[in-house]
């Protein structure tokens, strides 16, 4: 679903773009540059402050192109310090950016490392049966601006907080693609947002610092293993039979773990990265020792990291998560056959941090105030 705005975001051109818009325009190529700078390294939030520029062309930028494709509507703050960021788009649309901090000894919260996880489409489309992002089925896919400019909210967030900020020009240390939406389902513009991201007059962020996730969409993560961009992928396994992975993933029936497999194992020999395959643990759907140990071979044969993530209960599903020692069973399991792996701690269960909840919270709100 392609949503076109009344301007395109300005967050969304490349230099070659932006340099082309304003050739036509008959204005010099080093002006694109001069624009960039005040968008990444200055995160100018009016055309007026863009003091280098002719009053002419910041009058045209105006004209042409948004500058804030996303609204900040509210930070909610966990207990644990995660942050959720509820966004609003030019349509009205809400969407979701969350930072996931975490703390280093000696350090303080402000110095802690940042995780940002950026959202790529409005509601979602795969169907996965314990997630809140799909509940409403996809609205429409995010444009590359709206993708790039979370990113930019997050740092003017993150302005105000710690003095490193200004000095770099991200205020994070990782980008994990992993919000609402399926990111390979929107892949122009996601591919797009992140070279903006990655390149020396964007963001400057490293590529081998973001983690593209997706719930395994073969065709696609073929295609990505020959972009030139460096990312590194997670997919969403979540079952290690095709059995059970059915249960809670409809897009297995497309794309069976005898495709998806292969393709990923591509991915990694292409790339030269380790792959991550992440598996919320569901009680009595995939915590099995039996799928432990059949994730082991998964794993040791595509040498991947297995990110281990306890279930966070969402309001009208039916699932839980296992107990805490059945976790460390699971974990111990796959530990104890060498493979790589990770029992994540729980985030921002007390602010609703599972991707969507928050979206359709404020959402039914916004239903239950409207005039009849």
């Amino acid at each position: 679903m392609k949503f076109t705005p009344a301007r395109p975001a300005i967050h969304g051109e490349t230099l070659d773009s932006l340099t082309a818009h304003l050739a036509a325009q008959g204005q010099p190529v080093f002006r694109a540059g001069q624009i960039l700078d005040w968008l990444y390294k200055k995160r100018a939030v009016a055309w007026e402050e863009m003091t280098n520029l002719p009053h002419d062309l910041r009058a045209w930028l105006a004209a042409s192109f948004e500058l804030a494709p996303t609204a900040f509507v509210l930070d909610r703050q966990s207990s644990d310090e995660t942050d959720k960021l509820l966004l609003e788009l030019g349509d009205r649309s809400l969407i979701e950016t969350v930072i996931i901090r975490a703390p280093m000894l000696g350090v303080g919260v402000d110095k802690s490392r940042k995780t940002i996880c950026i959202s790529t489409q409005v509601g979602c489309a795969m169907g996965c049966k314990f997630c809140a992002s799909g509940l409403e089925g996809l609205k429409r896919n995010l444009t590359a601006g709206e993708i790039v400019h979370q990113l930019i909210q997050v740092c003017r967030q993150e302005d105000t907080r710690t003095p490193r900020a200004r000095a770099e020009l991200a205020s994070f240390d990782n980008i994990v693609v992993m919000g609402m939406g399926e990111p390979l389902h929107n892949y122009d513009a996601v591919v797009r947002a992140l070279t903006i991201v990655n390149a020396g007059w964007g963001l400057g962020f490293g590529a081998r610092r973001i983690t593209l996730s997706t719930s395994g969409l073969v065709p696609r993560i073929r295609q990505l293993a020959g972009e030139p961009l460096g990312i590194r992928l997670a997919v969403s396994l979540h079952g290690a039979t095709d059995a059970v992975r059915e249960q809670i993933m409809p897009v297995n029936k497309r794309y069976p773990l005898a495709e998806l497999l292969p393709a990923v194992r591509e991915f990694a020999a292409k790339k030269g990265r380790m792959v991550t395959l992440e598996f919320i643990l569901i009680e009595e759907i995939n915590d099995t020792f039996d799928q432990a140990e059949k994730l082991c071979d998964i794993a040791l044969d595509l040498h991947a990291h297995v990110n281990l993530i306890p279930y966070n209960t969402v309001e009208g599903l039916p699932w839980k998560r296992p107990s805490l020692t059945r976790q460390v069973k699971f974990a111990d399991i796959l530990a104890g056959a060498g493979v790589s792996v990770t029992l994540r701690r729980e985030k921002g269960h007390d602010i609703a941090a599972a991707c969507g909840q928050l979206r359709l919270q404020t959402e039914k709100t916004r239903t239950a105030a409207a005039p009849a």
